[in-house]
């Protein structure tokens, strides 16, 4: 039975000081060029045969071992957009900037397993291990699919993992099926006629129509979205006006749209054209919507789901395995690489209390203690998909 101690102490504290260095030093979507460099030093040190380039930062390590079955593991290497507001000694030292998503952690974990496969080469085939830049938002791993990425490296699946405060730490989450959301944008232009404040029936007023219209999109969930079907609508900007005394000629808004359906997803855009429609006509107004699609769902393939509840098993016990988690309405661009290849995406608990900060809070930080359970999770994965050596 292979056990989280089976990773070396050197191979701890090697992740936690890669961990600590990327999350003071945390750089967002195709600019992660220290990151990467950092990921290409570790696998080189070990002889891993290193790939750059693909989705502008990214690299790939493949470390072969005979002839046998591939399989592709990927971390994601990104920070976020944010300010860190959290006092730890590995605290950002780039403003605006953090790793409020643990993806450092997910990369240190990553370069563990694969010092530990590169030294003890338990298993004949090939490993490739993904380093994909910018996934919070951008679709890095929609680039690197595009570039070639299962051309260049083919492999017979791909695997991916992610940490949950909201999770206990020992314990893992999957599911069959979808596993994330479709995530849509959508970004609305209102026209009136801009007008003095004081006079607003000598105008058409966007800010009241724009007021409506948020209203009324929520309609959709409400009311054209069976309650057993799950979609969420959600304005997050609205901009208009430079003045206190003038109705503004056009307000502009923006917003999120989440749907667990291909089917679902069409309804909505369909009906946010028709509500759109329908209150621009109602006021004589102008209203153009454009709707962006954008991460489609995780839909983990059941032989790899399996695969992937099993080697975590094996490590936590069947009873600290969750197989039958709800969808997460958040999204991933794992999902991409899933059109491509079959694979699972796993959750691994991170959390230590009822009130730990989640991910995307100012004072989130990744915690060390998974680091060693992770590697472990990735070696076990390798060892039972590809035959002993």
């Amino acid at each position: 039975m292979s056990r989280e101690t089976d990773i070396a102490d050197d191979i701890r504290t090697r992740m936690v000081d890669w961990r600590h260095d990327l999350h003071a030093n945390p750089e967002t979507a195709f600019e992660e060029h220290r990151t990467a460099q950092v990921v290409a030093d570790a696998l080189m040190e070990m002889q891993i045969s290193v790939h750059r380039g693909l989705g502008v930062t990214g690299v790939v390590g493949t470390l072969k071992n005979g002839d046998g079955p591939s399989i592709a593991l990927r971390a994601d290497m990104d920070a976020l957009n944010m300010q860190e507001l959290g006092a730890s000694g590995h605290k950002s030292t780039h403003d605006g900037k953090m790793h409020g998503c643990g993806h450092d952690g997910h990369t240190a974990m990553l370069l563990g397993a694969a010092v530990h496969l590169a030294r003890h080469r338990p298993f004949r085939g090939t490993v490739h291990f993904i380093f994909q830049p910018a996934e919070e938002n951008e679709g890095g791993g929609k680039k690197m699919v595009d570039e070639g990425l299962f051309e260049k490296f083919p492999a017979d699946a791909v695997y991916g993992m992610h940490n949950i405060p909201g999770i206990p730490r020992g314990k893992f989450a999957i599911r069959t099926g979808i596993a994330t959301a479709f995530l849509d944008t959508f970004e609305i232009e209102v026209t009136g006629k801009g007008c003095h404040a004081a006079a607003p029936e000598t105008g058409i007023d966007s800010i009241v129509i724009s007021a409506g219209l948020v209203n009324a999109l929520q309609s959709i969930v409400s009311r054209r979205i069976g309650a057993i079907e799950s979609a969420v609508v959600t304005v997050t900007q609205i901009h208009g006006g430079d003045t206190w005394n003038v109705v503004p000629e056009k307000v502009v808004m923006r917003g999120t749209v989440r749907t667990l359906d291909a089917g679902v997803q069409d309804r909505v855009e369909a009906a946010m054209k028709e509500v759109c429609a329908g209150i621009a006509q109602a006021h004589g107004a102008t209203i153009d919507l454009r709707y962006m699609r954008g991460y489609p769902g995780v839909i983990n393939t059941p032989a790899e789901t399996d695969a992937a509840a099993a080697a975590a098993m094996q490590l936590v016990g069947d009873d600290q395995v969750m197989t039958d988690i709800k969808p997460a309405m958040g999204s991933e661009d794992f999902a991409f690489m899933l059109q491509k290849c079959p694979g699972a995406y796993i959750c691994i608990g991170a959390g230590e209390t009822d009130n730990d900060p989640p991910l995307h809070n100012p004072y989130y930080d990744f915690n060390d203690a998974i680091l060693p359970l992770g590697a472990a999770y990735w070696v076990e994965l390798v060892k039972q998909q590809l035959p002993a050596a």
